[in-house]
């Protein structure tokens, strides 16, 4: 089934863990797990800039971001949909809307050439309680992750605003439940989704 499905949510929801268990849970020949920023030698680069580098002008970030974006879909995600496959992103263009949108208020805006997903999961959990996981591991902050409290919860304010403009195409999923109730709600959604696609 050709269709984009992405994860999204702040730091340590469990976006990229859900995303890799739903790719294996449909298979690696019918689908394929793209990450953002990277997946791409340019992206990797831009990933790199964006996450380690010393401070940079919001507006820099978003755009950087974006082209990261722009690059991923001409090399990797419009050949696996042309291809029928489905594509299961960890992380989108909602991830600019609510980061470089909702927490650093920078203007915001959908390109036209950037397909919307036909699902998106919001992996909703209080932001302490993210970043205490994504940093429960003892690995150094990134410089989003470094970001003061404040702006964590503006991101999660921008994921709700989406997820409330658009309810046919998010799932809001509760991140606090055990890795397999929540892998259960998203294949039923899914599932779903294959069989009005039919």
């Amino acid at each position: 089934m050709a269709a984009l499905v992405t994860f999204e949510g702040s730091e340590g929801a469990g976006k990229s863990t859900q995303a890799a268990l739903l790719r294996d849970a449909l298979g690696q020949d019918a689908s394929l797990l793209a990450r953002e920023p990277g997946g791409t030698p340019l992206g990797e680069e831009i990933r790199r800039l964006l996450l380690h580098s010393a401070p940079m002008a919001a507006e820099a970030e978003m755009l950087l971001f974006m082209a990261a974006r722009a690059e991923l879909l001409e090399k990797v995600v419009r050949p696996a949909l042309a291809a029928g496959r489905t594509v299961i992103a960890d992380r989108y263009h909602d991830s600019t809307l609510a980061y470089q949108g909702g927490g650093r208020g920078c203007a915001t805006w959908w390109p036209e050439s950037f397909p919307r997903p036909d699902l998106t999961f919001l992996l909703q959990l209080p932001p302490e309680l993210g970043l205490q996981r994504a940093l429960g591991h003892g690995r150094k902050p990134d410089r989003l992750e470094s970001e003061d409290a404040a702006f964590h919860a503006r991101v999660v304010g921008a994921y709700e605003d989406l997820a409330r403009r658009e309810p046919e195409r998010f799932r809001r999923l509760d991140a606090t439940l055990p890795q397999d109730v929540i892998h259960s709600a998203v294949l039923a959604a899914v599932r779903e989704l294959s069989v009005s696609a039919r």
